[in-house]
């Protein structure tokens, strides 16, 4: 290995449910260390619009995190927090108001709501920003975003002029929607949602019938979701003008992100993207003699702009390994797919989910320390 290669990039996403991206970042620098003392690491925790943007964001660039009070999805007050970067922009995860885990066992998204994710721009707006990136990960919603509005002052109203309720199950009821009671900063708002999938608003690849029933929802529920935001999307067409019927990522955090770019005009970008854009990614690569990547389970859903797809991508001229607590799919073929050089899985013992967060940490060492000793025989 060449003296100025003996760097080692170090930048994978969390292994949902077991490990921070942090936390694995230190476990692989710790294998790859023990391998070689003399190696460079350098540690990027990843993030792909999901859990840990706000981290990845403040780590990479510096910033300070805010804490404030907010109506999380099912209506009870809890705290969330974001990120103010030291240029002045806000990250924003709308899982911290409007996540899954906040819903717990209650979670239904015809009864969940993005109102509290609108109260978290609202704060980010009264901190001074005017440029915010909303992360739409980890949701439990499939409110088309219009508790995120609502909560911004846009009106949704049915046949009769009543409100209709800032949730899932209000989506089918709008027949008006009037946006003159939005708050006038956002005017000169620059506002991007960070989107980890591309699905579209409706249909079979849409957010109701792929993602609603991860987030509660009955098959009834799920049709019925998605009729509703057909519905919606036609109702935004006649009092916008913007179609985000066949708008690519609209379907994100369960409409959130077509919703907001409709009616606040913001863009839809891929989070990982953005984030190795934000930070200059490719020239950190391309002066390393190897990046590894990883996230918790890599299969045919990585290729779509998940954080290793990503990293991969923006290290066209260096090695990139990933280690994934699971793969499903054929590691050869995602990984030649992908534009990896080797895929290893750290549940190598192929434990039932239920050892899995028990043994996480020694298996990912484990790993980790077998792809060091096999990059430095082959350096």
């Amino acid at each position: 290995m060449q003296e100025q290669k003996k760097r080692i990039l170090i930048a994978p996403d969390s292994f949902k449910g077991t490990m921070t991206a942090a936390e694995v970042c230190r476990i692989v620098r710790k294998a790859f260390l023990q391998a070689d003392p003399a190696l460079e690491v350098c540690c990027l925790p990843m993030a792909d619009g999901g859990e840990g943007t706000v981290d990845a964001f403040l780590s990479a660039l510096g910033g300070e995190r805010k804490t404030v009070r907010v109506h999380g999805p099912l209506f009870a007050m809890c705290d969330a927090s974001f990120g103010i970067l030291k240029d002045g922009t806000a990250v924003i995860e709308m899982a911290a108001a409007s996540g899954l885990p906040l819903a717990g066992k209650d979670s239904n998204p015809m009864y969940t709501t993005t109102y509290g994710t609108g109260e978290l721009i609202r704060a980010a707006l009264d901190a001074g920003c005017r440029k915010i990136l909303i992360g739409a990960g980890g949701s439990a919603t499939t409110d088309g975003g219009i508790g995120c509005l609502t909560a911004l002052g846009v009106r949704f109203t049915d046949k009769t002029g009543a409100e209709v309720p800032p949730m899932g199950c209000g989506l089918r009821r709008i027949a008006r929607i009037n946006p003159d009671g939005l708050d006038e900063r956002l005017k000169k708002t620059d506002i991007t949602v960070l989107c980890d999938v591309k699905s579209p608003l409706y249909g079979p690849e849409g957010a109701a019938f792929v993602f609603a029933p991860q987030k509660g929802a009955y098959p009834k529920q799920v049709q019925t979701l998605d009729n509703a935001l057909r519905a919606f999307a036609q109702t935004v067409l006649r009092y916008t003008g913007s179609d985000i019927r066949s708008l690519p990522g609209a379907g994100a955090a369960g409409g959130l992100a077509g919703g907001l770019y409709a009616l606040l005009g913001a863009h839809l970008a891929g989070g990982v993207e953005t984030l190795l854009r934000e930070i200059d990614f490719d020239a950190l690569a391309l002066r390393s003699a190897l990046v590894v990547t990883g996230e918790g389970r890599i299969d045919e859903q990585s290729l779509q702009g998940k954080v290793p797809w990503g990293v991969a991508k923006h290290a066209p001229h260096t090695p990139v390994i990933a280690i994934a607590g699971g793969v499903r799919g054929d590691r050869s073929t995602l990984a030649c797919t992908m534009g990896l050089v080797r895929i290893y899985e750290a549940n190598y013992r192929k434990r039932p989910p239920y050892e899995i967060e028990r043994h996480c940490r020694e298996d990912l060492e484990y790993i980790a320390a077998r792809a060091a000793k096999e990059f430095l025989q082959e350096a």
